[in-house]
């Protein structure tokens, strides 16, 4: 896997300890890693921690990518919550 540290961040919020998410396999999930990272940094400012509706923005944009990809319904809003607590380390 060729990747940032970012990606290995955002990679391993994945819950990859659940059966139903590693059936999505690793090329996937490092897909939406990758993509987690590009959504993240094309979409936050400098206050978005604060501002309700950047936070809103990326909660939706987190959960269509997360759909897209096919990840679990029932994991998905553990991983969207995960994800921007990552996200707010990143930035």
């Amino acid at each position: 896997m060729h990747s940032t540290e970012d990606e290995l961040d955002f990679y391993d919020a994945l819950d990859l300890i659940d059966s139903s998410v590693q059936a999505l396999g690793d090329k996937t999930l490092q897909a939406i890693a990758r993509d987690l990272v590009e959504t993240i940094r094309r979409n936050v400012t400098i206050d978005w921690t604060v501002k309700e509706s950047v936070k809103a923005n990326l909660r939706r944009l987190v959960k269509h990518l997360l759909r897209k990809y096919g990840y679990p319904p029932d994991k998905q809003e553990k991983a969207m919550v995960t994800v921007l607590q990552q996200a707010e380390l990143l930035c």
